[in-house]
């Protein structure tokens, strides 16, 4: 942690306050700030009595639990530990025999605009197909399996496939690179990799196969037995003989019908990894039970979710929150909801409004870089405004990934939310498996850029770098003082970086969340305010600075060192800086684009195009203090255009930063 993080001061005043309507308060689940405070008086009163309470009310147990948490080994907590279910039986089973087994789970909008849909009973048949493939082909219990998928109902079969034979599955997105993706097969020791030929994003046919292939190729994955290729496309892929399956090939012969396989509820449901500050990616390991059951239960409260909803959350299965609100939240509430292949300014920038109307979406939950995007083309071209489409079938909004500053927030909710829809600014991280701070859509009064309040259960609080509490008003470091179900387990493999990480010592065994945020002096409402580590939100991503240096320096016959910074950014929240030194003369004018532009693409190869710098400057030299470090402080001030107002004398070589000033 920095040392300056506890001196984190808010500059951001916001007075607007926007009530919930009273049709919307007396119709919710939790209605009214009365409702809300009482089941924060709940869990204060008797926390783990609450916990079971709503275990036992959300989730369905093979095997009742007795124990609800074992704080003995903390920071390694456990929950409902002697407790066994399976999370697909969660998602599936438990409707068939009810009026849900034929209602539409899925409706599925394909780049080209096709549109398939399939019913609960009819998505519980294919899972069951798909996992006896798996089984058939050697996959068991404990088994780790990579997917690789597009945006399809295929993904989520697969991710709830692995779920009902108890494999652990850990997703990486589809726009990650053969190096990003060879790592996690190698960290995860995954035994099968479930993907598709192409995918199809904006007109175009992109590879996976090939991808796999070439992460393949790299050698060290011995672990990989298996390859089920999804055939997306007509175009054909390489197929490795007595590897690869196609999924017709694979599901043949299988049957319709698979028993779900019990496991603990600390069973490893998946591994999701997350870049750190470091190199080398986390694996983010949740369990099975705790998870679940937030899952299910914010969708409830932080949706309001009722029957007859149409939600849509526009994130891909890659991240986490397409496996909490695509994969399993919304299958485990019995919602139907939208998975949306392409991308949305195609065919043009109003394909979210236009989709919204075409299946009357009720929820709509959306990145704020989505939002920035699209106020731009909606601005630029009239006709793929949102006041085009017909919007009126929504009564929910939504915002996720980081936060929302409060000009894009009143943009969304007047001209999508038409002034009517609540929006549910959420607050939450891979690490949290859901929502932690999140307005109640029939609770609490709005104030744009703020995630406002808690959940119930969720003790977060502001603290000084000593774990002292901070007033309201003053900022300080987020933090969550007692554990909660769905929270991370573990890093993967590497159990001292999970504590080193998230329980530092000298903050008094609080989860550290990483981000700086102040309480408002008024309401108490939690406003976001960065963070507090070298770790990018780009466009709602997390990526550690160090790896992308990693990635520039790993150019050994053009970049001897590199230093990254963010800073903030209209449309994508942060931008990618990059400070370079060459092993060669510094390069100006056309020469210097040149550069640039190929460090960028060997970026994208190396992690993938998310991770590309938006600003490369290239220098003689770095600001460094005598005894060799970094001052990225410095590097931060310049990639904003600021004046250099800090203490400079530590450092060796002052005059570079006039230098590194100059924009190629």
């Amino acid at each position: 942690m920095s040392a300056t993080t506890s001196a984190i001061e808010s500059v951001l005043v916001e007075n607007r306050v926007f009530p919930p309507a009273d049709a919307v308060v007396k119709a919710a689940r939790i209605s009214g700030m009365a409702g809300y405070e009482a089941l924060c008086k709940e869990a204060e009163a008797d926390f783990e009595g609450f916990w079971a309470k709503q275990a036992r009310a959300n989730v369905q147990w093979s095997k009742p639990f007795t124990r609800t948490l074992d704080e003995s080994n903390a920071p390694f907590f456990r929950w409902f530990d002697d407790g066994e279910l399976n999370a697909s039986a969660n998602c599936l089973d438990k409707h068939i025999g009810s009026p849900t087994e034929n209602k539409t789970a899925i409706i599925f909008e394909a780049d080209d605009g096709a549109v398939t849909k399939i019913t609960y009973k009819e998505l519980l048949a294919r899972v069951s197909q798909f996992a006896n493939a798996l089984k058939a082909h050697g996959v068991a219990k404990g088994d780790r399996v990579l997917i690789y998928m597009p945006m399809t109902i295929e993904g989520v079969i697969a991710m709830q496939a692995c779920a009902r034979i108890g494999a652990t599955h850990s997703v990486v997105f589809g726009g990650f690179s053969a190096k990003a993706v060879h790592e996690r097969i190698i960290d995860a020791g995954a035994v099968a990799v479930i993907t598709a030929n192409y995918q199809m994003r904006g007109g175009k046919e992109l590879p996976l196969k090939a991808i796999i292939d070439e992460a393949l190729a790299m050698g060290g994955c011995d672990t990989i037995r298996n390859v089920f290729v999804y055939q997306r496309t007509a175009t054909a892929c390489n197929m490795v003989a007595g590897r690869d399956k196609t999924f017709t090939e694979a599901l043949a012969g299988q049957s319709t019908e698979c028993a779900p396989v019990a496991v603990g509820a600390e069973h490893p449901l998946f591994i999701l990894y997350t870049s750190g500050s470091t190199g080398k990616p986390k694996g983010v390991q949740h369990s099975t039970g705790g998870y679940l059951l937030w899952a299910k239960m914010t969708m409830d409260w932080t949706f309001d979710l009722r029957a007859d909803d149409i939600f849509w959350c526009t994130a891909d299965i890659g991240w986490i929150t397409g496996h909490t609100y695509v994969a399993y939240g919304p299958l485990a509430a019995g919602a139907t909801q939208i998975i949306f292949e392409g991308i949305p300014t195609f065919p043009n920038a109003g394909r979210f409004w236009q989709m919204i109307e075409r299946h009357k979406c009720t929820i709509f939950y959306t990145a704020p870089t989505a939002i920035r995007s699209l106020i731009k083309a909606a601005e630029a071209d009239e006709a793929v405004h949102p006041a085009r489409s017909d919007l009126s079938s929504l009564r929910i909004l939504g915002s996720v990934g980081e936060p929302i500053n409060p000009e894009a927030w009143m943009w969304y909710h007047k001209n999508v939310g038409g002034e009517r829809c609540p929006i549910v600014d959420t607050f939450w991280q891979t690490e949290t498996g859901g929502h932690v701070i999140t307005p109640l859509p029939g609770a609490t009064p709005l104030v744009p850029g703020s995630c406002t309040l808690p959940l119930p259960g969720i003790t977060a609080a502001i603290v000084d770098e000593m774990g002292n509490d901070v007033p309201n008003g003053s900022g300080g470091i987020l933090v969550i003082k007692r554990p909660w179900p769905s929270m991370i387990r573990t890093i993967w493999n590497d159990p001292e970086r999970f504590k080193k990480s998230y329980f530092p010592e000298e903050l008094k065994g609080y989860y550290l969340a990483g981000d700086g945020a102040v309480r408002s002096a008024d309401r108490g409402y939690f406003r976001i305010t960065g963070r507090i580590d070298d770790v990018l939100n780009v466009s709602g991503h997390r990526m550690g600075t160090m790896e992308i240096e990693s990635a520039l320096v790993a150019k050994t016959d053009l970049v001897a060192e590199a230093a990254v910074v963010g800073r903030p950014d209209d449309v994508t929240g942060e931008a990618i800086c990059a400070f370079v030194v060459l092993k060669r003369s510094r390069p100006t004018g056309e020469e210097a684009k040149q550069i640039a532009n190929e460090l960028r693409n060997w970026v994208a190869k190396e992690i993938g195009p998310i991770a590309k710098p938006k600003d490369i400057r290239f220098g003689d030299n770095l600001p460094k203090t005598r005894s060799g470090k970094i001052m990225r402080r410095l590097l931060r001030s310049i990639a904003k255009g600021e004046a250099i107002t800090q203490d400079t004398s530590t450092l060796e070589n002052p005059a570079i930063l006039d230098q590194l000033a100059q924009t190629n």
